[in-house]
């Protein structure tokens, strides 16, 4: 499990059959789960200036591949007894996403991103996503899209300050969302208005 708040900013070596290799301050122990651009992944080997993971066949079609090179966000998972900011992250990628626009505002960047239909379903106006396995909150929600509004902080501290409009992005969206539309959909129809309404006799 993850928050969506980026350690760092890794340098990637190689990628040689399936295996990624990571320059990076942070020092992970063999067998960790570690998120690389929003993708839980787990280290599979020890350098004196970074580490590896291995990417498996799902992985790498669920996945943005072409970002997986020059430099990729890294998380490593949340301890229980930490602090929790951000959202709850599995670092299970639903699908991929695309950069559609990007609007420079007067203190931050409205991004908006195209997102298979399948998945807008679980994508709430307000509620958590993630891109690129950073925590993001939805400002509006279209019929194929939504938009963000990303902060200089932000800006400042993760790749999406490189983001071009057509860069494919890996999307979690909100664990909580999609559970409940699991939980229900078999049943009846389900939309938003009756989830409102469901959460209120609680």
């Amino acid at each position: 499990m993850f928050t969506g708040l980026i350690r760092e900013c890794a340098e990637v070596l190689s990628y040689h059959t399936n295996v990624l290799r990571l320059r990076a301050r942070y020092r992970p122990k063999i067998g960790d789960s570690i998120a690389i651009n929003g993708a839980c992944l787990t280290v599979i080997a020890l350098f004196e200036d970074g580490f590896s993971v291995e990417l498996s066949l799902e992985s790498r079609h669920a996945l943005a591949m072409e970002n997986y090179e020059g430099s990729v966000h890294i998380e490593p998972a949340m301890r229980l007894d930490e602090r929790l900011d951000g959202h709850m992250v599995q670092g299970h990628i639903d699908g991929i996403g695309v950069i559609e626009s990007l609007s420079l505002q007067e203190n931050g960047l409205d991004i908006q991103i195209g997102l298979p239909e399948a998945l807008m379903k679980f994508v709430v106006p307000k509620g958590s996503i993630a891109i690129d396995g950073v925590s993001l909150t939805v400002n509006e929600v279209f019929l194929h899209a939504f938009r963000l509004t990303i902060i200089p902080h932000t800006l400042e501290n993760t790749l999406i300050r490189s983001y071009r409009v057509g860069r494919r992005v890996n999307i979690e969206t909100d664990m909580f969302a999609r559970y409940v539309y699991h939980l229900f959909h078999r049943e009846k129809a389900l939309d938003w208005k009756s989830v409102d309404r469901i959460m209120a006799l609680y």
